[in-house]
Parts: C-alpha cells; sequence; structure tokens
C-alpha cells in the first residue's frame, strides 16, 4: 500500500433516474426509503437484521444478533437454522411449492425443469445417499461438476445435512482439484463423466482419476452420467449417481444447524501458490444473500430471473442457489458457452424463457460488444425489466451499450461491487430508489458502512481516491479462511486499523456515490501519480476501434511505473503502430497526458480466470519481462498467455 491518495481523473456526467414506472412497483421506491432503511442499519444493526432475519425460518431463535470480537464475527449466536429448508421447504405448505424453481438448458439444446416440490424431492434423496455414504455433519464434501441441475441439488444436500461443501468450478485442472480436496480434507467428490463446453466435452471424471491418488481423504466418489463419456469406474470408490439415487429415499428431516455452522469453503487463488479457502458459515450469509437477492433484483413472484455466472464461483452460490431460491423465485441456468453454437445463444434464451432479471460480467460484456450488435438485435428482448453486472468494474460506454442494446433505455441497471469474501453484494444502486451512473456502483447496501481512505486509515476527501475499506461487520462476511485464521487477519484486517481491507481502490463524488478503480495491487504510481488501471482501460475502449484493453504497469526508468496496454479490437480494425499513436492520443485526450501508455500490445484475447476476470498479475510479469509467478489454477485459457509471450 503507498502513501499517496489514488488519483481520480476519468469524470462521468450522465445520470439515469428509475424509470417512474418501476419504482411505483419497486421493493425499495425511493431514495428517501433507501436512506431511512440505511441509516437504522448502520445505527441500530441488530434491530434491523433481527427484523430481517425473522422473515426466515429457525429452529431455535437467537439470544444475540451480534457477537464482534475483532476481527471475528458470530452473527445470530444461539439460533438454529437450516439454508435448505430455507431455500425449499420454507415453500412447500403454499403456491411456490409447484413454482418453477429452475429452468435448465444444457448446451446441446436439452431442456429440463424442476418445481420447488420436485426439487426438494431430489435434495433429500441426494442428502441420504450421502448419509449412506457416511458423509455427517461437520464433513466437507468436493463438488466438481458441469452447470447441471444436480449441481445445486449436491449443495442443498450438503447444506440439508450440515456437511460443508467446497464447489470446484469444472474447467478446473487435476492439480486445482488436488490442492483443495487436500486443504479441505474432503471425505467425497461429486461429480460427472464429463460436461459440455462449445461442442466438445470436459472430461471432469478423468481430471478426479488423476487428482485422486494425491488426496488420501476422499473415500468415495459419486458420478452423475451426463454426456455417456466411457470412464473408468473404481469397484467400492466409485458410485454413479443414477444408481445410488434411485433406491434413496425421499424423505430427510433437514439438520438444525447453529448459526455459525460452516456452511461452504470457495477457494480463491492468491498472490502465493497456495489458493485460499474462503470460509462462510449458515445464519449470516443466509441472511445476506436472502436480504440482498430481494432488494437488488427487485425479485417478483412471476420473475424469470437468469444469472449467467457459474455456480463454481462465489456470484453462483449467492445468485443462482442461495439467495434466489430462498426468495422463492425462478432461475434459469445454462451449462455452456455463450457464443455456442452461434454468438446469439444468450439472447435466444432470454427470448424463449422470457427472462425478467439479466446479471451478467463487464467481461462478457464487452465480448457481446465485439461480437455485433446484430446478434442482439435479431431477438425480442422485451420481457428484461432489470439488468444487473458483476464481477469488475464496469467502463461507462460499456455500460451505455449495455443500457441500450439489452436495456433498451428502460431497464435499471443494478451494478454491483462485492467479493468471494462478502458473500453477498456490497455497493450497488436499488433499482427503484437510486439515480444511477455509468460505471459507479452507487452506494452501499443496508448495514454495509464503506469507506475510502488513505494509509494511515483517514477518510480522504471527495473526489480524491484511495482503499475502500468497510469499518462494520455484516452478516454474509466472510469468517475465516479454512485452516489459516493468521493470514486471515492479516490479509483483511492489518492494512488499516480496525477496518475490513478490501484490496480495491475507489473514489466518491459529490453524491456519496462509490467509483471502483480496480485492485489495489492495479493501481500504478507513475511519475509520482497514482492512477487506476480501469480508469485508463475506460478510456480504450471508448475508443470504436477497441473491444477490451486491460492496463497493468511496469518498471520504468525514469517513471518508475510506465503504463502498458493489452488490447482486443473489433471487427476489421488493424493492430498496427498507426493505432498504437491513435490510440495514446485519445488516452491523453480523455484523461491527460501522464496517462498515456508507454506499451501498447494487440492480442486475440487477454488471459483470464474461468469466470471472466483479466489476469493482470500475469499481463504485469509479461509487461515486466518476467517469468510468471503464483497460482495459475484459475487461468481458462493457458495458451493466450503463451502466445503473448511469444510475441514479446
Amino acid at each position: 500500500m503507498a502513501t499517496e491518495n489514488i488519483a481520480n481523473l476519468l469524470t462521468e456526467s450522465r445520470t439515469f433516474p428509475p424509470p417512474e414506472a418501476f419504482a411505483a412497483q419497486a421493493t425499495c421506491g425511493s431514495l428517501e426509503d433507501y436512506q431511512r432503511l440505511y441509516d437504522e442499519s448502520i445505527n441500530s444493526p441488530e434491530t434491523f437484521w433481527g427484523r430481517v432475519a425473522e422473515e426466515l425460518h429457525w429452529f431455535r431463535k437467537w439470544d444475540t444478533v451480534l457477537e464482534w470480537d475483532h476481527p471475528h464475527a458470530r452473527w445470530f449466536v444461539g439460533g438454529t437454522t437450516n439454508l435448505s429448508y430455507n431455500c425449499l421447504d420454507r415453500h412447500l405448505d403454499g403456491p411456490r411449492a409447484d413454482k418453477i424453481a429452475y429452468i435448465w438448458e444444457g448446451e446441446p439444446g436439452d431442456q429440463r425443469t424442476l418445481t420447488y416440490r420436485e426439487l426438494h424431492r431430489e435434495v433429500c434423496k441426494f442428502a441420504n445417499v450421502l448419509k449412506g455414504l457416511g458423509i455427517a455433519k461437520g464433513d466437507r464434501v468436493c463438488i466438481y461438476m458441469p452447470m447441471v441441475p444436480e449441481l445445486p441439488i449436491a449443495m442443498l444436500a450438503c447444506a440439508r445435512i450440515g456437511a460443508a461443501h467446497s464447489v470446484v468450478f469444472g474447467g478446473f485442472s487435476a492439480n486445482a482439484l488436488v490442492d483443495r480436496i487436500t486443504d479441505a480434507e474432503a471425505k467425497a467428490v461429486i461429480t460427472a463423466d464429463g460436461g459440455w463446453r462449445r461442442g466438445k466435452v470436459v472430461p471432469l471424471k478423468a481430471a478426479v482419476d488423476e487428482a485422486l491418488p494425491r488426496t488420501p481423504s476422499v473415500q468415495s466418489v459419486v458420478v452423475l452420467r451426463r454426456t455417456d463419456s466411457a470412464v473408468d469406474m473404481r469397484d467400492g470408490r466409485d458410485h454413479w449417481w443414477h444408481e445410488l439415487m434411485a433406491d434413496a429415499d425421499d424423505t430427510c428431516p433437514a439438520e438444525p444447524l447453529d448459526s455459525e455452522h460452516l456452511l461452504y469453503i470457495l477457494y480463491t487463488s492468491g498472490t502465493t501458490g497456495k489458493p485460499k479457502g474462503i470460509v462462510h458459515t449458515t445464519g449470516g450469509y443466509m441472511v445476506g444473500t436472502y436480504l440482498t437477492s430481494k432488494y437488488v433484483f427487485d425479485l417478483k413472484e412471476d420473475d424469470i430471473y437468469w444469472c449467467t455466472a457459474d455456480i463454481g464461483w462465489v456470484t453462483g452460490h449467492s445468485y443462482i442457489v442461495y439467495g434466489i431460491l430462498a426468495n422463492g423465485a425462478t432461475g434459469v441456468m445454462y451449462e455452456g458457452a455463450p457464443n455456442h453454437p452461434a454468438p446469439d445463444r444468450l439472447w435466444d434464451m432470454v427470448e424463449r424463457h422470457k427472462v425478467t432479471v439479466f446479471y451478467t460480467a463487464p467481461t462478457a460484456i464487452r465480448t457481446f460488444i465485439k461480437w455485433g450488435d446484430e446478434h442482439v438485435t435479431k431477438h425480442d428482448l422485451s420481457t428484461l425489466r432489470l439488468i444487473g453486472t458483476v464481477g469488475e468494474p464496469i467502463n461507462p460506454e460499456a455500460w451505455m451499450w449495455y443500457h441500450k442494446l439489452i436495456g433498451k433505455e428502460r431497464c435499471p441497471i443494478v451494478d454491483t461491487w462485492w467479493q468471494t469474501e462478502t458473500g453477498a453484494i456490497m455497493i450497488t444502486p436499488l433499482p427503484g430508489a437510486v439515480t444511477t451512473k455509468p460505471g459507479s456502483a452507487t452506494l452501499p447496501f443496508f448495514g454495509v458502512d464503506a469507506d475510502i481512505v488513505n494509509e494511515a486509515g483517514e477518510s480522504v476527501t471527495p473526489p480524491d481516491g484511495g482503499f475502500l475499506v468497510i469499518r462494520k461487520p455484516w452478516p454474509s462476511m466472510l469468517r475465516t479462511l479454512y485452516g489459516d485464521d493468521e493470514r486471515y487477519q492479516q490479509q483483511y484486517w492489518s492494512q488499516v486499523a480496525g477496518c475490513y481491507f478490501t484490496g480495491d481502490g475507489a473514489h466518491s463524488d459529490a453524491d456519496g456515490y462509490f467509483w471502483l478503480l480496480g485492485r489495489v495491487d492495479d493501481v500504478m504510481n507513475v511519475s509520482g501519480h497514482r492512477m487506476g488501471t480501469a480508469e485508463v482501460e475506460s478510456a480504450l475502449v471508448s475508443h470504436d476501434a477497441v473491444a477490451e484493453a486491460a492496463v497493468v504497469g511496469f518498471p520504468h526508468e525514469l517513471k518508475g511505473e510506465g503504463i502498458a496496454a493489452f488490447v482486443t479490437l473489433r471487427g476489421d480494425a488493424v493492430g498496427d503502430d498507426e493505432l498504437k499513436t491513435v490510440l495514446r492520443s485519445h488516452v491523453a485526450h480523455e484523461i491527460g497526458a501522464i496517462a498515456k501508455p508507454d506499451q501498447i500490445r494487440f492480442t486475440d484475447a487477454l488471459p483470464k480466470t474461468r469466470s471472466g476476470k483479466i489476469m493482470r498479475r500475469l499481463l504485469r510479469d509479461i509487461a515486466a519481462g518476467k517469468e510468471e509467478i503464483g497460482d495459475t489454477t484459475t487461468l481458462e485459457d493457458y495458451s493466450v498467455l503463451t502466445k503473448l509471450r511469444e510475441e514479446d
């Protein structure tokens, strides 16, 4: 962390108030209502969160809403509940019992629907399968599956009996599996023969077989037949999903669990080679994901909600499974790639399934822009009423494209900031209450005491930038890092005294809106000026020739740090020296000469995680001429990195 504030260079003056018709029916329909609830959540958090928690089912009510022993929080202390019960059983006594919980579509085009009653039955059966395999409360189960309904079924079954799940994204390597299974000491692995991705089978069971000789804790493997691929099955250890389910009892009462009972571990890459096991517990996470889903997505009984994330990431945990089902909503799940068999696959699905709420990533939006507007305009998207973004700061021009092409200038956009660690959305507009600005996540959600500070922990004066921190605990916060509480305290609570350090830079404006500037380790110090990479990227992407850009700093003899830009182009644009000159001038015009990139490199693709985040750490190594270090297990396509190095 540097001692200087982060410079705020870009300005954005466009504003978009909530449409009157939307605000009239919204869960929170005015800025005054938002402010009243927010003030209560900050000034009287026990009253506020206690009232919210009472909307959910508890076997035993809590004694105390919050115990805070810095940096460890315990929420709804003494209460017992079950998240699987709240996602399923709670809906079975009324009209939601036969409401569709999931509309699922496989990449080859096969489709299934599951009502809440049917989902409950499948979860109970699989919970009994787990018990039959010797899985008990407190055990850990690794889930390594494609985006099929059996994935949330397995998660909810674990939650039902009190076994913690560790979902590993279905594209990770065997080595990534070894690290995650070993750290969690998982007793069982739930997988499939394979999954479909761009018309090809991703061989999941083969990766499990490669990993298991190095994971002595695993006693059982359950294999779903998805692709009919030939797989090896070891007698005594490996079991077919359908065979176990055929004889399973469909009655399994939900286990009353302590509010702080371990719900799941989700591993995220660190700057070292060891992934971090983020720990989320039952009660607080349940309340946080429930309330954010209700307010941010303004969920109604007739909504068809689609989050395009993979459940292997926290967005899928919170906003495909737990938060959405706790609200009794209908969710869409899709197995495959967004451009298979054609670049309009997602918009075709929006039209066919009559999706009303759509939540995706800025990286995906910029990819859609690159593919061309014609893939959008051929489809009727008139059922959409709310659209959202998640994963990283969205540049204003991508926001505007999303607003015009997808939202047809009538759908509010919820630009959400949160993290694997926070469990739930932290900064976001409430769509019926808050005027939006392209590129700003706007205002903190209820209970989120966010601030922007310098290294000394002092609040900075708007519009200066600094480090985004959270000053008070919130229900869905991570509790620790699995097996490594010292690292938890050092990484998240030692950087700024008394505060949760997000690792992100931000600034606020005169309206109190938050503008995320990217990770602090993505902040560049150019000739003594600290600049967020997101601002330079936004300036580059605002040029007509640019589809996507990633900006990093690299050691510079004169400036301390120089600016390197990795750029992918639209359509027929030619990446030559002339365009490099044009783009450097364009950035200077948009931001100032200080922000002109020293290097511009054109590339067909950028190194990304499987969740779509650009791995800027690796780009910094390339720009500096170094070998990559640390954990690269989340890299989607290693050949992208190889090609960039060859072109260096």
